[in-house]
């Protein structure tokens, strides 16, 4: 039940049937009862929940590496919130409730420096080797541009990853892995930060490799 507190033209406060009074700061206001939502789990709702799911389980993993990654992405939010937003939008894939990420489309970095060219992983001893061809002088691309390399064990939910790795121009990098993973599928990309951290490229998916 709602109290008059200055007669029947002044501020009230409490419910009055769809209606809110209250005080701030000595000022009285009024405001309307928010509506409840009959059906807060509506199919259009249930898959964008669903698809959210999906685009997290993949970033989650390589969230410190975002940083980098999608610096240049990270304004008015976070790196984080800004690859996110990608993914969504750009490398689901599936109908609901069977949503998957393409990793094909799924960039872990975003920018305009030269990307990689001619990337291939393999795996040996326990390790991921990614090769890629010294593209140094192509366009934007240098010889001291950094590695950012990322191997995802999408079945694990778990990754590991390189933000600040190899020059450009040595043209190969190893990664080493858990020994649980071996005889397990896992997912590499590899994309380039400048030496100075101000320029970043989009990122390639090498693709898929078993880990021996």
């Amino acid at each position: 039940m709602g109290t008059i507190k200055q007669g029947v033209l002044g501020g009230f406060s409490g419910k009055v049937g769809t209606v809110i009074g209250g005080t701030w700061k000595g000022i009285s206001y009024m405001r309307s009862i928010p509506q409840s939502v009959k059906n807060p789990r509506t199919e259009g709702q249930v898959s964008q929940r669903t698809k959210f799911s999906v685009a997290l389980e993949f970033l989650k993993p390589i969230t410190a590496l975002l940083q980098v990654g999608y610096k240049l992405y990270a304004q008015q939010q976070s790196a984080f919130n800004a690859a996110m937003s990608y993914i969504l939008n750009n490398a689901i894939t599936g109908t609901s409730p069977d949503f998957s990420v393409d990793y094909s489309k799924a960039l872990i970095s975003r920018g305009s420096l030269t990307g990689a060219a001619n990337a291939q992983a393999t795996s040996t001893g326990g390790t991921v080797v990614l090769t890629w061809n010294d593209n140094s002088g192509s366009g934007t691309a240098s010889q001291t541009d950094k590695a950012l390399i990322v191997v995802l064990n999408a079945t694990r939910s778990e990754a590991m990853y390189d933000a600040a790795g190899a020059q450009r121009s040595a043209a190969t990098e190893t990664i080493s892995v858990p020994t649980d993973w071996v005889g397990e599928s896992v997912e590499a990309f590899l994309g380039f930060v400048s030496e100075d951290g101000k320029s970043v490229a989009n990122s390639v998916y090498v693709g898929s490799v078993t880990v021996a």
